[in-house]
């Protein structure tokens, strides 16, 4: 079986990582779903780029001060959603500044943006929602003008969806245009009929030690009372096409049936 996959030039990817936090009980609970994930996937994937982590956390101030501490230590660019209002279980403002030991002030152009949206009903809370890190920048939101912050690589905007969505997007083409890509990260996957992990160990291990920057995953299910197995690798173009062809090889050794479902890069949003 032929995969008619083509190849091209690709470089080493040493940008920084990008990573998600949803921040809320109200996501644990499940008392409402998440919908920042793929939206986040989606606007990366456009821009060449890929989300490598993501943390769900609840409104619990010593765990948001000692994720933002963690984060902040890394080159990572940071998205994180929820938690900057000024109800008393907003608390993503005070543990940023926190995190990033700086203190929490009122910026003056957020001051103006509130004022201008509440007037006099702005105080004595929504005026709250201004108070940011001492260096932080202002993130406009097109949808109400309440601003989010940033502070150095850490983004935080609100947890409502329709606000976060064009203010991360405004972060993105502002920002971290430097990090786009025309040659983004692709996903080649196959279905693998009537055969199991346990048959395909060495054959991951040995794939995975041939060719180290090429990520692979498993998803084995029942169909029909017969074994399936959703298989893909990814990573860039050139190193996974090579490691695809060297797989469908393998897998005509071993006599296994699977069909090649083809590939996935950037996708639109």
């Amino acid at each position: 079986m032929k995969n008619g996959l083509n190849e091209v030039k690709t470089t080493q990817d040493n940008r920084p990582k990008v990573g998600l936090i949803l921040i809320g009980d109200e996501l644990l609970n499940a008392s409402r779903e998440d919908q920042h994930m793929q939206a986040v996937i989606d606007m990366l994937q456009k821009r060449g780029m890929k989300l490598s982590w993501m943390h769900l956390i609840g409104d619990d101030e010593d765990e948001l001060v000692s994720l933002f501490s963690k984060t902040m230590a890394s080159n990572d660019v940071v998205f994180s959603c929820g938690g900057i209002g000024a109800t008393p279980d907003d608390l993503t403002r005070e543990c940023a500044a926190a995190a990033s030991r700086q203190a929490l002030v009122r910026h003056p152009e957020a001051q103006a943006l509130i004022e201008g949206v509440y007037g006099e009903k702005a105080y004595p809370d929504r005026i709250l929602m201004g108070d940011f890190p001492e260096k932080a920048s202002i993130i406009p939101n097109p949808v109400n003008k309440i601003p989010g912050f940033s502070v150095a690589d850490h983004h935080f905007v609100p947890g409502f969806p329709s606000m976060a969505k064009p203010m991360i997007q405004w972060v993105l083409d502002t920002k971290y245009q430097h990090l786009f890509s025309d040659n983004p990260d692709i996903e080649i996957r196959w279905d693998l009929h009537e055969v199991g992990e346990s048959d395909l160990m060495s054959t991951m291990t040995t794939l995975l030690k041939s060719f180290p920057d090429v990520g692979l995953s498993s998803l084995p299910s029942v169909a029909n009372k017969n074994w399936l197995i959703d298989f893909g690798l990814k990573g860039q173009r050139k190193k996974v096409e090579e490691a695809a062809k060297w797989f469908e090889a393998q897998l005509q050794s071993l006599k296994v049936n699977y069909d090649y479902r083809g590939e996935s890069g950037r996708q639109g949003s």
